[in-house]
């Protein structure tokens, strides 16, 4: 979906606005405001809010109501110079008559994970891995599938009254994976090989407001995750403890660490995700505590807009003390725009450790 960051250090004011593929000069000038959403559940989505009131043909009236500049199903695109920061289809158009004020338009758009939200079914697979089943999925909605994915083979899987996109987001879930959208390729792969690539942002400088919360409330010392092997007759039981998450710390103090230090051992046992094989129950525990334990450090965030910075972007925060100096992995980002503040991103970013002192 982006193209590589503009080099030149210089920052456009204003966004570009794209429809059909062709930049829109009047859309552009006349952009009041707009949210760019993302997150690692997938499903990039943007709401842009336009001036409705004009000059047409010598007459004062309504400018995008005729649909023919703003319709439905049209590709929508918002570009900050060379690089696009969001690209998807309009699916919904909002009119707005404020009490003081000209009429104003705004358009709602999604990327291609639109097709996957709408379509709710019923269904089983078997004898698939997650991998072949996610790619299987992609294909069915004429996506290109980018998918490297480890996780077990299934007898039998089944999508019970979900969408789609639910159904993947469980898939990718449960095998510690995450899945999003560029253009028409649909990308699955874990979460350690996504690779957004690194960014570094500076307190006071590029980046203009910080908060970060180190909380314990959701730490768990051990996972634990049971079900029953039905073809061998016996029960399962795999325990994950901060062993999975120790290559993800860089010489970071766990959260679990410090919760067993602190307050003692906090086991935690899931019956719910019923694993029928061994590597099942593994892969369950192994990726629920590391959901958990990722989540240790929450840091919230505006910095300057930039197109490399979203989420499954690793980000080197600095100035920010050294308890919450450190890399970051961002799994939520919105870049802003309006007449008051201009550009900007807000960003949401999360890390297993804090730093020794």
């Amino acid at each position: 979906m982006m193209n590589t960051a503009n080099q030149s250090g210089i920052q456009s004011a204003r966004p570009v606005i794209a429809v059909d593929g062709r930049d829109h000069d009047a859309l552009s000038g006349g952009l009041l405001g707009l949210s760019i959403r993302e997150d690692v559940n997938g499903l990039y989505c943007c709401e842009a809010l336009f001036g409705n009131w004009g000059s047409v043909n010598n007459s004062t009236t309504f400018l995008y109501f005729d649909r023919s500049t703003l319709d439905f199903g049209k590709a929508f695109a918002v570009k900050m110079g060379s690089d696009t920061i969001f690209e998807g289809r309009i699916f919904g158009l909002e009119a707005n008559f404020p009490g003081r004020g000209s009429p104003q338009l705004a358009v709602l758009a999604e990327d291609r994970f639109q097709d996957l939200r709408m379509t709710r079914r019923s269904r089983t697979f078997t004898d698939l891995s997650d991998a072949d089943i996610i790619s299987q999925v992609a294909t069915e909605h004429g996506l290109q599938p980018d998918v490297a994915v480890d996780g077990p083979g299934h007898t039998v899987l089944a999508q019970v009254n979900q969408s789609d996109l639910a159904f993947l987001r469980e898939r990718a879930r449960t095998i510690d994976a995450e899945v999003w959208m560029e253009g028409s390729t649909m990308h699955a792969k874990s979460h350690a090989g996504r690779g957004g690539g690194r960014l570094q942002l500076t307190h006071g400088s590029t980046m203009r407001e910080f908060t970060a919360l180190a909380d314990l409330a959701g730490q768990r010392t051990a996972m634990c995750v049971c079900g029953w092997d039905v073809s061998g007759k016996a029960a399962l039981k795999h325990e994950a403890t901060d062993v999975v998450i120790s290559s993800e710390l860089s010489g970071d103090e766990s959260g679990t660490s410090i919760l067993a230090s602190a307050f003692g051992q906090r086991k935690e046992t899931l019956a719910h995700a019923i694993p029928l094989t061994a590597r099942e129950a593994q892969t369950h525990a192994e990726s629920l505590f590391k959901m958990s334990a990722r989540r240790f450090v929450v840091g919230r965030g505006v910095t300057d807009t930039d197109a490399r910075l979203r989420v499954g972007t690793n980000v080197d925060l600095q100035g920010v003390g050294p308890l919450f100096s450190g890399t970051y992995y961002v799994s939520a980002v919105n870049h802003l725009f309006d007449g008051e503040k201009g550009l900007r991103t807000e960003f949401t970013a999360e890390r297993p450790g804090i730093g020794r002192v």
